[in-house]
């Protein structure tokens, strides 16, 4: 992996940012170069918002991305914006819980997350963002799921009640991503 760059892309209060950053100090953690960048539309609270997460082995030249190699998508808005953008040969995530259509595209690989619906069979609507994130480390591998967990206990550990919920929904994710992971997603 010479460079990866990811867009996340939902609505506010959906913990984007929160899946992006957790992201981006796990790459961190593993000594490599980082950079992530928020975008927030003018709500507070349902309005758009979207981050980009760029993790390289060597220095970042630019930290815009106009062409992700991945897009995690969170809401329909999201998916008619960025899944266009990805480049060919890409990867595309989609919250299948909140978006009900899959993409043309034959040039990516499309994923299906019921990251809505994992996290609440798991007991919080708010993990939804960790089933995504578990998802996508697993199928690029692009920091190492322990640390991942390590990154997550010490960022969002403190939510006691929470933590083996998000814990699960993130392990759930994972799993689900290495299946795809599995049959040569390059990354």
């Amino acid at each position: 992996m010479a460079q990866y760059e990811v867009t996340w892309a939902g609505f506010g209060g959906q913990g984007i940012m929160v899946a992006g950053q957790l992201l981006a100090y796990t790459g961190i953690k593993e000594g490599k170069q980082v950079c992530w960048i928020p975008s927030y539309g003018p709500e507070m609270r349902g309005g758009t918002a979207y981050c980009t997460v760029v993790i390289s082995e060597n220095r970042i030249g630019s930290p815009i991305i106009r062409t992700p190699q991945a897009a995690c998508v969170f809401n329909r808005p999201s998916f008619d914006k960025f899944v266009p953008t990805i480049r060919p040969g890409g990867l595309l995530l989609v919250n299948s819980s909140l978006i009900d259509v899959t993409t043309d595209r034959t040039d990516i690989t499309e994923l299906l997350v019921p990251a809505n619906d994992m996290a609440i069979k798991a007991g919080s609507g708010k993990a939804t963002n960790v089933a995504m994130l578990g998802a996508f480390v697993g199928a690029t591998g692009i920091v190492d799921y322990n640390n991942l967990v390590a990154v997550f206990k010490e960022k969002l550990g403190r939510k006691k009640e929470l933590l083996s919920i998000n814990l699960q929904v993130i392990k759930e994710g994972y799993d689900l991503g290495r299946t795809i992971h599995k049959k040569g997603v390059k990354v």
